[in-house]
């Protein structure tokens, strides 16, 4: 089945069986020149309102809802989102949930994921490191896994933000997507299928998708930084890998200061509060790493906020 085919159906089941939990997020229309921008027009999709704080509980739902659940309950690795979207639909299903972080998951989100009711486990330093941990509890249990980004079921869920984007705006010249292992733009690529143009934006010090576009393949990186418990992935996902040499022409990189200056001007100038991870599509603008013309309406996808509110003083 075409991938646009299942995101049109899964949005159909959350609107029928799950509106209270997944959210139609709003889609802001500013003129350019409101963000500092020589553009028409700005949208700014903001999915860091979804439940859970941010974009991932599309996937983790769709996931959960399209297969058995065992007794055992469900189990994820995750920087701290994924985990987060996951313990929430655990809770909203009524199944256990277990998840492993590393070390860098800020505190805020470890706390979220303890009020959620998972079971968390700090495991290594790096997102790879509890992956590892995370399949071998799940041999050991039989639980569910749910992957943060490479199963199809999850770049499905992630899907329907295009959707929505489209039902609410129509179709914008350019959409610019934070990237870490790839499920929220191999969603999104697979909506738009080029009707739109997608620009696949990643920090200097977690550049799975250049690389892997520079090695030909998918490969492991070092990844630090600014916004490493968001877009933590060591390597780009197979899906999404597939998905965006098809359909994605653009892969920018984002230096550590202009996505932190982007992120506080999100918050001085909008009152939105969001991580960095959200900021780096309009530090792409603010830095003229990607250049609109002037006539073009560009599409933001903010993507998450959790993150400790005092970061942003």
């Amino acid at each position: 089945m075409p991938i646009r085919v299942e995101i049109e159906r899964c949005q159909r089941t959350f609107d029928k069986n799950y509106s209270h939990f997944i959210r139609h997020t709003p889609l802001w229309k500013l003129p350019g020149k409101a963000l500092g921008v020589n553009c028409a027009e700005v949208w700014l999709k903001l999915e860091h309102l979804q439940t859970g704080g941010s974009f991932k509980a599309r996937g983790m739902l769709n996931r959960l809802m399209s297969n058995v659940i065992p007794t055992s309950g469900v189990v994820v690795a995750s920087g701290g989102n994924a985990g987060i979207a996951t313990a929430a639909a655990a809770k909203e299903l009524g199944v256990h949930c277990e998840v492993f972080v590393p070390e860098i998951t800020s505190p805020a989100k470890r706390a979220r994921l303890a009020a959620l009711g998972a079971h968390v486990v700090v495991a290594g330093a790096a997102y790879a490191d509890a992956l590892r941990a995370c399949l071998t509890r799940q041999q050991e249990t039989g639980a569910l896994l749910t992957h943060a980004y490479d199963q199809r079921e999850v770049l499905v869920g992630a899907g329907t933000i295009g959707l929505e984007i489209e039902q609410q705006g129509g179709l914008p010249d350019s959409v610019l997507v934070s990237v870490g292992g790839g499920g929220l733009i191999g969603g999104l690529a697979s909506w738009f299928e080029q009707r739109s143009r997608l620009v696949a934006l990643e920090p200097e010090r977690a550049p799975t998708l250049f690389r892997a576009r520079e090695e030909g393949r998918p490969v492991d990186v070092v990844i630090s930084g600014i916004a490493a418990d968001s877009l933590g992935a060591q390597r780009l996902g197979a899906l999404a890998w597939e998905i965006t040499q098809a359909q994605v022409v653009d892969a920018l990189l984002l230096d550590d200061e202009s996505i932190r200056a982007a992120q506080l001007w999100l918050w001085k100038e909008l009152k939105l509060a969001v991580e960095p991870a959200a900021a780096l599509p309009l530090a792409a603008l603010h830095s003229g790493r990607y250049l609109p013309r002037v006539d073009e309406m560009v599409c933001l996808v903010i993507c998450g906020a959790n993150m400790d509110p005092a970061s942003l003083n």
